[in-house]
């Protein structure tokens, strides 16, 4: 695989309590002026995104991808993945607020798709997943479900 790169345009006006930004998709153009702020990232969103939210959709949606991935070469392409990606931040001792976990659930559809061929391609996937890997690098716990539907 080629070496990949996108870029991400951020623009934030004012303090970290009262400020806000917006976020832009730089190489693609699939999304413009996502806002977001601080407020937004520990209180109530109120239409506004934040940075946990998007990491929590770059991890889902590299994790369905790489799942569904290890279920074809397992012999059971998926028919559907329905994936819940949960990032965790909380407040690390004398290393302020950082990410400690993601938790990934997926909801699978495969024509003949058994347990063991399922938990195979989940841990395939997790070990496969560049999102994975690097959440788990920084130390952040990375979980795993699965179910059939």
């Amino acid at each position: 695989m080629p070496r990949i790169e996108r870029v991400a345009e951020i623009v934030w006006e004012g303090n970290l309590a009262r400020g806000a930004g917006a976020i832009t998709a730089g190489s693609s153009g699939a999304f413009s002026g996502l806002p977001y702020t601080n407020v937004s990232r520990i209180a109530q969103p109120d239409g506004k995104t934040s940075p946990e939210e998007l990491l929590a959709a770059a991890h889902g949606g590299c994790f369905a991808m790489s799942l569904a991935g290890e279920l074809t070469g397992l012999g059971r392409p998926p028919e559907r993945l329905e994936i819940t990606c949960r990032i965790v931040m909380d407040e690390v001792a004398g290393q302020g607020h950082q990410i400690v976990g993601s938790q990934v659930q997926a909801r699978v559809a495969a024509a003949g798709l058994d347990e063991d061929t399922l938990q195979t391609g989940l841990r395939l996937a997790d070990e496969g997943c560049p999102f994975s890997a690097l959440l788990k690098r920084a130390g952040a716990d990375v979980d795993v479900a699965a179910e059939r539907i």
